[in-house]
């Protein structure tokens, strides 16, 4: 059952929305999380505040609010604790504010991209790169309704994500977080993500955060390293999948990270926060820095920054007030901060919308977890498979492998391990009500009469002896990553290549299922039946699983990012300035007794991605796209309908796909533009894709516009000199079909704009 959609791109309003009477008083931590209640204040009428006046503009009362208030009040503003907690005045060891005017909101901040960050009684859904791989924003966006949901209801109401990166490396230890390599795919799937906490139909109100802008993807040295791009590359694969979010779906606050970019802190840097972002994407809401991502007062404040997140530290009332007299920064620059913060609170209907008084206890409902687990059936990728799946009912015994197939740990390894992104040496949501493979697959395996084993693989000899004696042995293979730390290789974690070869040397009938946060090395592919990549697959994982061994799920996922056979193979694989950084003697290592900034070259340029791959000549694992169903699809009778003119250019693809398998199953149909060689591009890039449900011997006709007014610029290139996107006329090809390597359709087309 899905969650009711609102229309997509609506404008918000905050007319008719609940009247806040009651200011409550909260102590929090860092993260924003509550720690303690204090006694509710007395009731005040709110309906003679003038910025309570749901009839005016979220402008005209942002400005009344502020007009009414005192400048250190103002300044309460611009440190997310002292902005939320209207009626605390002190802080951080003794940084002492006025309490805030009557009838402002309490707010509290949450990291969120998987589920409500460490909440009992919430949803853990998969992780986002596995929602990535279902290509499918409506069910992304009903996923984030729910978690908005969940999220009002446990009294938070400011979302840290959606997380959006470009996939440089698959090393980057954060890679889990966010939709994969291609700014399309990443920037649709944050504007469903931020449309779903933002613009539906519930009663609630909670804002989204784009976060880490821009150019985070590394955790190695993230604090202290520079990531050096060119411009047009700075915004065709970095800045672009932003643009597309923000484009399609007006986030109200993003979040500036912590690197810096072209030797300036992203946090102070006004080409990034101001030039490109504000006044170039067009971003109207606020910018929140990271947790200790500030380096300066003046600075940030001038390049963009409007809110300090966590406690006060370089936005104090005295640091702001010295800055104002040495001339540093202008009454302006703190009034326009101000403003963003109070008019996206408003604008989102945080000020009309209180939190609850308590708690939910279980948030989490039944609709939210067949949600959590249709993300996990779609997001599961089959990579590989040699007619052993689905699995034949009656399958007489089936010998289950790996500590994270089971919710019992081993040598402190289980499925709760991989059932949400990592953070240091924990699950970042708790995964209270994980249903384990072990469990589900039994269960469903039952009624066929197959008996299920298990055996965690601690002892490779045991289990290939184990692995002998069954007609199926599938092997579960994990690798763990997340914040603070980039992982050495991209080798299965537990000693699990050699546990895989091992029953794969003992079993011909051997299925992988592999549960990581990226791509991971294969050197056993060859030597099984089947593989299937699951990602950290959350709380559902187990019925997902089961549901897709057996058939009674037919896989429909598709890879969001390119696996390389080797890790030299990949854009930044044996070029040690582009990863890890080097320092000014050359070396990999910061000199002793420094602090010098770790430098970054992203001298690959455009060559991110599956465009690597195709501008190298260099054979993938498994390409971008790439994903494989129970049935078979078969494309055919592909039309381009062109019309360009005065700068613009549209094109009407369509083609018909057609179920030919004896399966009802889902396609994602993605469509590729390789523009004139004038255009100096590596590759193709995708600009269009869908997913359809056709029946066994269906056909259905497909439509894709792409448009050179689309928040993509399908056909632009950014144009250093004109500082802006430009279309190249000549001869473009658009390539139809199921992964950016399997291509059955193609045809060519002329563009003349001018």
């Amino acid at each position: 059952m899905m969650l009711k959609r609102s229309t997509h791109g609506q404008s918000r309003s905050v007319a008719g929305r609940r009247v806040a009477a009651v200011a409550v008083a909260a102590a929090l931590v860092g993260g924003g999380g509550i720690v303690a209640f204090a006694t509710p204040a007395a009731a005040v009428d709110c309906s003679t505040a003038p910025w309570m006046d749901t009839a005016e503009s979220a402008e005209e009362r942002a400005n009344a609010l502020l007009d009414a208030s005192s400048q250190h009040q103002k300044y309460r503003w611009l440190v997310e604790q002292p902005a939320n907690n209207p009626t605390q005045t002190t802080w951080n060891g003794g940084v002492v504010y006025p309490a805030q005017l009557e009838c402002t909101p309490l707010v509290i901040y949450t990291d969120g991209a998987d589920a409500v960050r460490r909440t009992l009684g919430t949803t853990s859904f998969p992780a986002p790169i596995a929602m990535a791989a279902t290509f499918n924003p409506d069910l992304v966006y009903d996923k984030s309704v729910a978690q908005a949901v969940e999220t009002f209801e446990t009294r938070k109401n400011v979302i840290l994500g959606p997380g959006i990166a470009s996939g440089r490396t698959p090393l980057s230890g954060r890679n889990s977080e966010y939709f994969g390599e291609d700014p399309l795919l990443s920037g649709k799937l944050g504007a469903a993500t931020i449309h779903g906490f933002e613009d539906n139909d519930e009663d609630i109100a909670v804002l989204s955060n784009m976060k880490h802008y821009v150019a985070n993807e590394q955790e190695l040295d993230r604090q202290t390293s520079s990531s050096n791009i060119d411009e047009r590359t700075f915004r065709q694969v970095y800045a672009l999948p932003y643009e597309i979010a923000q484009k399609d779906g007006q986030s109200e606050s993003a979040m500036c990270s912590y690197n810096q970019v072209n030797g300036i802190y992203a946090c102070e840097n006004p080409y990034v926060l101001n030039e490109v972002l504000k006044d170039s994407i067009g971003f109207d809401g606020y910018v929140m820095s990271d947790f200790g991502s500030v380096h300066s007062t003046a600075a940030s404040l001038k390049g963009g920054m409007d809110q300090e997140l966590n406690r006060p530290i370089w936005y104090t009332p005295a640091r702001l007030d010295a800055a104002l007299a040495a001339g540093e920064i202008a009454q302006s620059d703190i009034d326009a901060a101000a403003f963003r913060v109070v008019r996206s609170y408003i604008r989102g209907g945080l000020f009309d919308n209180p939190l609850p008084a308590v708690s939910n206890p279980q948030s989490s409902t039944p609709e939210h977890k067949a949600i959590a687990r249709e993300l996990a059936e779609q997001g599961t990728v089959l990579l590989k498979n040699e007619g052993i799946l689905p699995l034949a009912e009656g399958t007489s015994d089936i010998a289950l492998f790996g500590p994270t197939a089971s919710k019992t740990p081993t040598a402190g390894i289980s499925a709760v391990n991989v059932c949400s992104m990592t953070n240091r040496n924990n699950t970042t949501s708790i995964c209270e009500a994980i249903v384990a493979p072990d469990t589900a697959i039994t269960e469903r395996a039952a009624p066929g009469g197959s008996v299920v084993s298990f055996d965690a693989g601690a002892d490779v000899a045991v289990a290939a002896a184990a692995a002998a004696e069954a007609d199926v042995a599938v092997v579960f293979g994990y690798k763990r990553m997340g914040e603070f730390a980039d992982p050495a290789n991209l080798r299965l974690d537990g000693n699990g290549d050699a546990l895989i070869a091992a029953v794969a040397a003992a079993n011909p009938n051997t299925v992988v299922i592999l549960q990581a946060g990226s791509a991971v090395e294969m050197p056993w592919v060859d030597d099984v039946k089947a593989v299937l990549h699951s990602w950290y697959p959350g709380e559902q994982m187990g019925p997902a699983l089961a549901g897709i061994l057996f058939g009674d799920v037919n896989p429909s996922g598709k890879l969001p990012m390119t696996f390389p056979k080797a890790l030299a193979d990949t854009p930044t694989g044996s070029d040690t300035a582009r990863y890890p950084g080097t320092f000014s003697d050359g070396s990999t290592t910061r000199p002793a007794g420094t602090s010098e900034i770790r430098q970054v070259n992203y001298t690959e340029g455009l060559e991110v991605g599956y465009k690597w791959y195709d501008e190298q000549g260099i054979e993938p694992l498994f390409e971008f796209g790439h994903g494989l169903s129970y049935t078979e699809f078969e494309y055919s009778k592909l039309k381009v309908k062109t019309k360009a003119k005065g700068g613009e250019a549209v094109s009407t693809v369509t083609f018909d796909v057609e179920n030919t398998g004896d399966r009802d199953g889902a396609e994602i149909p993605q469509v590729y533009l390789t523009l004139p060689d004038a255009a100096d591009e590596p590759g193709k890039r995708l600009v269009g894709f869908d997913r359809i449900e056709l029946a066994a011997g269906e056909k259905t006709t497909v439509e894709i516009v792409i448009d050179s007014n689309a928040s993509n610029q399908p056909f632009g290139i950014w144009d250093v000199d004109a500082d802006a996107w430009t279309i190249v006329d000549g001869d473009y090809t658009v390539s139809v079909g199921s992964s950016s390597r399997d291509l059955p359709l193609e045809d060519e087309f002329k563009v003349k704009t001018k």
